[in-house]
Order: C-alpha cells, then sequence, then structure tokens
C-alpha cells in the first residue's frame, strides 16, 4: 500500500529535521555558476557514453545558475482573493506586498521568483538559495520548524506553506495574529507541478501569472525531455537502473527512496529504472542491505551534501559494505546534486531533468563529484 500524502510528509520532515539540513533556474537566470560550463550545451553535442549502465566513476550534477527568470506577464495582483487550501481551510489573502515562501525544499519560493514576485518576498526557509534571496532572514529554525516569533517579526501580509513544515499549533497561532497563511500541496513530483504553480498564483491573485508560468514550464518540460530522449537508450534492457540514496553519515541515516516518492519521477525522466520501485520500495524507508543487492543498481544518486557526510564515494563503500554487491558499487557510479535543488521540482524541473541527464550520460562532461569534507 503506498503511503498517504500526511505520511509521505512525515517522513520527509523527520529524515530532515533529525539531519538538520541546511540544503536552478532558467538559461540566463541570476546567480551564474561558471563551475557548470556545459549547462547550456545540448546533451547530443556532449560526450555520451556508449553505454550509460556501465559508465565508471561519480559525476555531479550542477544548474547553469541558482537563480530564476520570471514570466513576462506583469499583471498586478487582484486581490483580496478567497482559496481553499490544500488542508480544506478557507482563507482570504488581501494583501500580496509583503509574502513569507517557506517549504522544506524552496519550491514554493521558486515559483514566487518565477512569477515575478520576488521582490514582496520578506523572508525564506532554510533550502532557499535562489539567487537575490542571500540577504533575507530565515524564517525556520531546527532544520525546518517554523519559528513563531521569526516569523511575525518579518510581519508577512501572507505565508505559503505546506504539511512538511511544523507544527500546525504555529500555523493558527499566525492566522490567530491576523497573518492569512496558505497551505498548498506538499506532493512534489514532475506530474504535480502545473497544480503547484496555480496554487500559488491563485492564492497570490495573480492566476494569468500562473497560467503563463505553466505553460513556459510545460514547453521547457517537453524540449527537455526530448534532449533526453535523443541520447538515452530505447531498450529497456540498456536503461541505467538507478537507486535514489538519502544519507546523513553524521546522523547516522540510510534511506531508499522508492515509489510514489518524487525521486521515482526523476529516475522516469532521464530514462532510467527505478530499481527500488522495481522491488517494491514503496516511499522513503531505511535502507536495508538485503534491498540494496537486490535492487542491483547501476548508479547511485544523491544529494551532494548526503555524499560528503559520509567521505565522498571511499567513505561511502566503507560505510555500506553491501554496495560493492552491485554495479554501482562496483563501477563507483555515483551521481550526487545539491540539496536544495535535486527533489525541489517547480518551475527549475527542466533544468534539473537535463542536469542529471548530462551527470549520468556525459559524465566527463559534468563536473567531478565533490571533495569529502571531514566530519567528526
Amino acid at each position: 500500500m503506498i503511503p498517504s500524502r500526511r505520511t509521505r510528509f512525515a517522513v520527509i520532515s523527520a529524515i530532515v529535521l533529525a539531519a538538520a539540513l541546511t540544503g536552478c533556474g532558467s538559461l540566463g537566470a541570476p546567480g551564474a555558476d561558471p563551475s557548470c560550463p556545459d549547462a547550456a550545451t545540448a546533451l547530443s553535442a556532449l560526450d555520451v557514453v556508449p553505454a550509460a549502465r556501465t559508465a565508471t566513476g561519480p559525476s555531479t550534477a550542477c544548474l547553469a545558475s541558482n537563480g530564476v527568470v520570471a514570466v513576462d506577464d506583469t499583471t498586478a495582483p487582484a486581490l483580496p482573493v478567497t482559496v481553499t487550501d490544500a488542508e480544506g481551510t478557507e482563507v482570504t489573502v488581501a494583501d500580496a506586498s509583503r509574502i513569507l515562501p517557506i517549504d522544506i525544499s524552496g519550491t514554493i519560493a521558486a515559483t514566487v521568483f518565477a512569477l515575478g514576485l520576488g521582490d514582496n518576498v520578506v523572508g525564506r526557509d532554510s533550502s532557499t538559495d535562489l539567487a537575490g534571496t542571500e540577504d533575507l532572514p530565515v524564517a525556520t529554525n531546527a532544520g525546518h520548524t517554523l519559528n513563531a516569533e521569526a516569523i511575525l517579526q518579518l510581519a508577512p501580509t501572507v505565508v505559503l506553506t505546506d504539511a512538511t513544515l511544523g507544527p500546525k499549533e504555529v500555523r493558527q497561532q499566525l492566522r490567530d495574529a491576523g497573518i492569512a497563511v496558505v497551505v498548498v500541496s506538499g506532493d512534489r513530483r514532475l506530474e504535480t507541478t502545473d497544480d503547484l504553480i496555480a496554487e500559488i498564483a491563485a492564492a497570490l491573485g495573480v492566476p494569468t501569472r500562473g497560467d503563463a508560468l505553466i505553460q513556459q514550464t510545460d514547453a521547457d518540460l517537453a524540449a527537455a525531455r526530448s534532449q533526453i530522449a535523443e541520447v538515452a537508450p530505447a531498450s529497456e534492457s540498456d536503461k541505467p537502473r538507478m537507486l535514489f540514496f538519502y544519507v546523513r553519515g553524521n546522523a547516522n541515516i540510510y534511506y531508499i527512496f522508492g515509489a510514489d516518492s518524487g525521486a521515482d519521477s526523476l529516475i522516469d525522466a532521464v530514462g532510467g529504472i527505478d530499481v527500488a520501485s522495481e522491488i517494491g520500495w514503496e516511499g522513503m524507508k531505511p535502507m536495508t542491505a538485503e534491498a540494496l543487492v537486490a535492487a542491483q543498481p547501476d548508479v547511485l544518486v544523491m544529494m551532494t551534501l548526503g555524499l560528503e557526510s559520509v567521505g565522498g564515494v571511499d567513505g561511502l563503500l566503507e560505510r555500506i559494505p553491501a554496495l560493492l554487491q552491485t554495479p554501482a558499487g562496483h563501477h563507483r557510479r555515483v551521481i550526487d546534486m545539491a540539496d536544495t535543488q535535486i527533489l525541489s521540482f517547480g518551475p527549475r524541473s527542466p533544468e534539473i531533468i537535463l542536469a542529471l541527464a548530462r551527470a549520468l550520460y556525459a559524465p566527463t562532461d559534468a563536473p567531478s563529484a565533490p571533495t569529502p569534507v571531514p566530519t567528526p
């Protein structure tokens, strides 16, 4: 049985809070990353490996920038507007001049900026590192726990959040203080991107901007999928077998993400096979050596800080000897991507899947895996 949305949110929150995780944008966006020079190059023009399943060595997926480009639509917010949020609460938003977008992945903030309302944002969560947000105060603490005092000090007129942040009592405290709090869906997958954009645009009174952003994001996703289709193997037997591995070595946390976790939609988008789903792994659950060996992944997909927390690939193989019984371990095949990007989805999804595809199919044109940071 696939876990309910509420259960999945609780699992994600528990993982991130325990680890104290502190951690894309359109081409031409602000915050260009000079360490990712091939991000704007078509996949077919790169040095594509002849067989993705047998490629060796680690690589890093990166984005051209950590910014987003706003839609051209500049229609002013039509407020007040009353919406029924994801928890069934009727909320009236009368003022969008001071927006606080906070969730576990930074997706809501990226969407608000892509809607062209970045100048109205007064604070951020600890996962938001978009260009232009560096000096914004962080309104979450203890990883991703809502901090009522910090939020009230920012005097937001509207808070956009989801069920990944808690406790619920703080959200009610903010409402009692007269702040409009809109809880949007926290289901983060490629397939839910349009719904999320529509929810946020409606709450901020800019539905036409939302329509424009959905149209642009869908077009970018289609273009990205087309690029990937040019280099991805057509035969099922040649498709790379991939597994998303969430690790926080300093907290002794090792999770496999499977069906309905969001990671499965990324793997599918880059033309891979999600081996966790294949062995019946649903949602996010603690890793077992038996599951790793049964899955036989060719490629591990990880968050950058997670890989660093175990001392890089060498440390990972030392801590998890079962990996040496898999092709991924034998070939040292690990793809890492920034924690604040890889599962953020939203308007950055097209670039995220292209970045993963570059690291998967053209690893020699991708940056090397990060140098491990010693941990106590």
